[in-house]
């Protein structure tokens, strides 16, 4: 533990070192300034907005009352910079003034000892100093462990989204924004065979790292269930089969997931899908500038033991686009559910082809509300021409 002693009056400056030294605390530094004092923790106050370097100094003894900069004025300074204002001040003075201290603490100080100096007092309130500075200091260093590793499981999390596609009669593409370092909601597409693709996007209950767990459970049996069963109504089952088996005994919330799992068929031109209380997916054909609504069939997955799912089909001969998103985007609207599809339609319809540009700027530049917002994903698919086959 080093101590920095800042003090004008060389005598004071003896006192507290040889205090210091009879305790056993041998790393220490002094100051005659708070200009001093400054250069010491790396503040050039001729260029305020450069950062100062890592100080490792653990504890400040400032006297109060000192020419030219005072130490109130001085541990205003030092709070002005996040990566110091951890760094527990002790103010010295001789000023029995309840205003001036109240002052002192205000600016930052946590603490304060008169003089003439009391050696029980001084070490007493050192030593709970610098144990709350430990405290912090090891609070910081595990809070910055766990935001490494949240930063490596997302990285992991978003290694299991699918890439993608860009084929002659068919493409898909996704933009994807977690409202935090985790996120519960997974999109994937598996080609099929024959022509045909299933594409499913979920949205988990909540978000964090307990709904990203329960995603990433999902994640590992996905594509083993979606090309084991390949139906709409099986592979919905399935999962809601296989989620089941996480049931948690005693838990307080009950885990589920929205979601739209598709099969498109190039060749049939037909569209086979079940709507797992998903907001509805956005079909556009040819011109038309009204879509047609893949709406909820079913209730979402994971509520009950046993589902039952009716699979819907769209057919078309037309070139055209389908659009599914989570309930992130949605919430961009104001009012009812009407009005929010409505914002929806009059950002997506237009040109079939994917524009990554446009959709950002439409849904995802916007700054997170990290109170309010939920995580944001867009999956879109175009379907071409059947002459473009050829």
């Amino acid at each position: 533990m080093r101590i920095l002693i800042v003090d004008d009056n060389p005598t004071n400056v003896i006192i507290i070192r040889e205090i210091l030294k009879k305790e056993d605390y041998r790393n220490f530094i002094t100051a005659s300034s708070a200009k001093e004092m400054l250069e010491l923790l790396g503040i050039d106050q001729n260029k305020p907005e450069e950062r100062p370097r890592h100080s490792d100094i653990d504890l400040i003894l400032l006297d109060m009352m000192m020419p030219e900069m005072d130490g109130i004025e001085a541990c205003r300074v030092v709070q002005q910079y996040e990566h110091l204002k951890d760094i527990p001040i002790i103010m010295v003075t001789a000023v029995g003034d309840s205003k001036k201290l109240a002052e002192a603490l205000d600016a930052g100080a946590v603490d304060y000892v008169t003089k003439p100096i009391n050696k029980v007092e001084l070490m007493a309130r050192i030593r709970l100093a610098l144990r709350l500075k430990q405290e912090k200091d090891w609070h910081k260093e595990r809070d910055q462990r766990i935001q490494d590793e949240l930063k490596l499981a997302a990285l992991v999390q978003n290694a299991v989204l699918s890439l993608p596609i860009e084929e002659e009669d068919f493409a898909v593409h996704a933009i994807y924004q977690p409202s935090f370092e985790l996120a519960g909601d997974l999109y994937a597409w598996y080609a099929l065979g024959d022509g045909r693709y299933g594409v499913i996007l979920l949205d988990m209950m909540g978000h964090g790292i307990s709904s990203s767990l329960f995603c990433m459970f999902i994640a590992s049996v996905l594509k083993d269930t979606v090309t084991t069963y390949v139906e709409p109504e099986k592979v919905v089952q399935e999962l809601n089969r296989r989620f089941n088996q996480l049931y948690i005994e005693k838990s307080l919330v009950q885990y589920y997931f929205t979601a739209i799992y598709m099969v498109v068929d190039t060749r049939m031109r037909r569209i086979d899908y079940v709507n797992a209380g998903h907001p509805p997916a956005l079909f556009f054909e040819g011109d038309s500038k009204e879509p047609v609504l893949l709406k909820s069939n079913c209730h979402p997955v994971g509520l009950f033991d046993r589902m039952e799912a009716q699979p819907q089909s769209v057919s078309f001969e037309e070139e055209g686009h389908l659009v599914l998103y989570t309930d992130g985007l949605l919430e961009m609207a104001e009012g009812e559910q009407e009005d929010q599809l409505d914002f929806m339609i009059s950002h997506l319809r237009g040109g079939h082809a994917w524009q990554e540009e446009a959709m950002q700027a439409a849904f995802f530049n916007e700054k997170l509300d990290r109170e309010r917002d939920d995580d944001k994903c867009l999956v879109w698919i175009s379907l071409k021409k059947e002459t473009e086959k050829e």
